[in-house]
This record gives C-alpha cells, sequence and structure tokens, in this order.
C-alpha cells in the first residue's frame, strides 16, 4: 500500500502533550488487514447532513497472541515471533531479576528500551520501523545501573500490512475490548460520518474531559505505564496518559494511530499521529474545529495564550520525534 504524508503547511494533526514521558512531566479476530476493515465514510470535510451513511462505529480491538509457532529464548525468557508479520513480538520474563530491560533495535537504526514487568505474562512490543531486521535483546541488572545480556537474537520480519503495529495493543498502549475507555471512543464515534470526524470527537472529548496531574507529574518513577481506564475515570493525567488514551479509542475504532515521543524545544513530549484515509498520516501539531486547521497544543492550552503557542509551534520545526509505538 503506498504511503500518503501531509506537510506540515497543508494537513497536519498532532496531540503534544506535556515533558518527560518516562520520568515525569513538566507542565512548560479474524483479518486484522486494514484494507478488509475500512468502514464506508463521506470525504474529509464534506457536510455530515448529506445522505451518506454513518461509519460503523462497532470497536475492532486486535488481540495478539502468543502461539508459540515461532519462539526463541531461554528457561527464563520466552520471545514469541509467531505473528511479526502483524507488526508486533511477544515476550514474557520468568526469571527471578527485579529490573529486566527489553532492547529493540530497529532496521532505521533507532533502539528502543522498555523495561519488562514482573507479573510472568507475556507483553507486547510493536515492531515500528516496518519490514527489517530486527535485533532484541534482554538486560539483566547486575547492580546499580550496570545490567548485562542474558539473551539476544536477531529477527527478520516482513509486515503484511503497514498498519499493523499501529492497530494492535501494546505495553505503552494497553487496551481489551473490556476497557471502559474502548467503550467510550464507540460512544464518541456514533453517528460520525468519517473517520477525521471520529478524530475530532475523540481528540475534543480527551483534551476537554482530562486535566494535568502536576501531583503525580513530581512522582512519577522510571518504568511508569498509562493505565487508560484509571485516567479516564480520574480524569487525570500526564502526558503519557492523554497519549495512550486517545490512541487507544482510535485504534479501537480501526484508525492507525501511533504513540510518539520526541523533543518540543529543549522539553521532553509525547504526542500521536494518526491515519485517515482521505488525507494520509496527519501529524505535527494542528486542530481541527469543523472547518478550518488552527495550531494548537492541547496540554497548555487552557493556561496559556493561543498566540504565544502559535509562535513556539511555528513550522513545526522545534519538534523532533524520536520514537513512535
Amino acid at each position: 500500500m503506498k504511503q500518503k504524508t501531509i506537510s506540515f503547511s497543508a494537513f497536519v494533526w498532532l496531540l503534544v502533550l506535556c515533558s518527560v514521558i518516562i520520568c515525569g512531566c513538566s507542565k512548560s479476530s479474524s483479518d486484522p488487514s486494514r484494507s478488509s476493515q475500512t468502514s464506508s465514510h463521506t470525504p474529509a470535510g464534506s457536510d455530515p447532513a448529506t445522505n451518506a451513511p454513518a461509519r460503523d462505529s462497532t470497536p475492532r480491538v486486535l488481540v495478539p497472541k502468543a502461539d508459540g509457532t515461532v519462539t526463541y529464548g531461554t528457561d527464563a525468557i520466552h520471545l514469541d515471533a509467531s505473528h511479526t508479520d502483524q507488526g508486533y513480538l511477544m515476550i514474557q520474563y520468568l526469571g527471578d531479576n527485579q529490573k529486566v530491560k527489553m532492547q529493540i533495535a530497529t532496521p532505521n537504526g533507532n533502539t528502543y528500551t522498555y523495561l519488562l514487568s514482573q507479573d510472568r505474562e507475556y507483553e507486547t512490543f510493536p515492531l515500528p520501523s516496518g519490514d527489517g531486521n530486527y535485533g532484541i535483546s534482554v538486560l539483566e541488572n547486575v547492580e546499580g545501573d550496570m545490567y548485562s545480556v542474558a539473551f539476544s537474537q536477531d529477527i527478520e520480519v516482513t509486515i503484511t500490512d503497514e498498519f499493523l503495529p499501529f492497530l494492535y495493543p501494546n505495553q505503552y498502549v494497553n487496551f481489551t475490548s473490556s476497557s471502559k475507555a474502548i467503550a467510550k471512543g464507540q460512544e464518541l464515534a456514533e453517528g460520525a460520518h468519517s473517520d477525521l470526524e471520529v478524530v475530532q470527537e475523540i481528540y475534543h472529548y480527551v483534551t476537554g474531559n482530562i486535566t494535568y496531574d502536576d501531583e503525580k507529574a513530581a512522582s512519577v518513577a522510571y518504568g511508569y505505564l498509562p493505565d487508560i481506564d484509571d485516567t479516564l475515570s480520574t480524569g487525570k493525567g500526564i502526558c503519557f496518559d492523554y497519549a495512550a488514551v486517545m490512541s487507544a479509542m482510535l485504534r479501537s475504532q480501526n484508525i492507525p494511530t501511533k504513540l510518539e515521543v520526541g523533543y518540543a524545544g529543549e522539553a521532553y513530549h509525547a504526542w500521536i499521529s494518526t491515519y485517515v484515509d482521505e488525507i494520509g498520516w496527519i501529524d505535527n501539531i494542528i486542530e481541527f474545529d469543523g472547518s478550518s486547521w488552527s495550531l494548537m497544543d492541547p496540554t497548555f492550552a487552557a493556561n496559556t495564550n493561543s498566540k504565544d503557542l502559535k509562535k513556539f509551534i511555528g513550522d513545526g520545526s522545534n519538534y523532533v520525534l524520536k520514537y513512535s509505538y
């Protein structure tokens, strides 16, 4: 499938949230192929009052599976690569080391580092860079900040659909069909005539109903993972939470969405990019208000003059992408 992209000066949209995604934030299914699941909808910018039917808002939650058909590892480390063609792999740690990291070296030269949980369950990790060779390493803590490699494996990956890594749940965007956030996403999507309308409705709900949690930002520990239902029920969160909630809602509506991490100026930030059939990947800093596109940084919008935000955002060069999940 040929991937469409949009320049910042044309159509761009992204949810910029707060700083420090890991160690805190500062305030400044049968066939998962998207081609078989795309709903009918009207072109972007069209009038919903036309006779075009509303899109199907039924959630489509893809379920990662550790089938055991392709496996690597040791007695303590189980790497299941049965579905790398779907854009993910799964790892289960059964050892007794209390600080374990997993690294994924991608074909484009990036290295993603995760903490593995101690719950002895499989965790899902995306393969965000498309086809190619991925190097997987599991590292166990020796002492202090020192780690040793307990296991490593190279895997050659061919993904059947470029959007799949950004439709499945994973360790950072963690959801199931029973998640309350998914039900809320369906409610918000009901009656929408296009994916673009769904993005707009979910965007406005999240930014209008979740407030920034300064106390949590000041105390969050390294390795923090979002709980989307907790964020939804408390109505509070940090940057990671905002991005995870919106990513989960959109993915469950069959709208590919990347949770992205990088820098806004000197601050570490989290945001999302999402794919709309009529437009392509919508990224960088912009909000659609139903009739036109305008610059917006939702995290600071309630407390900062919009002209100041627009000045900071500029042509988008202040924002530098590092990782996509």
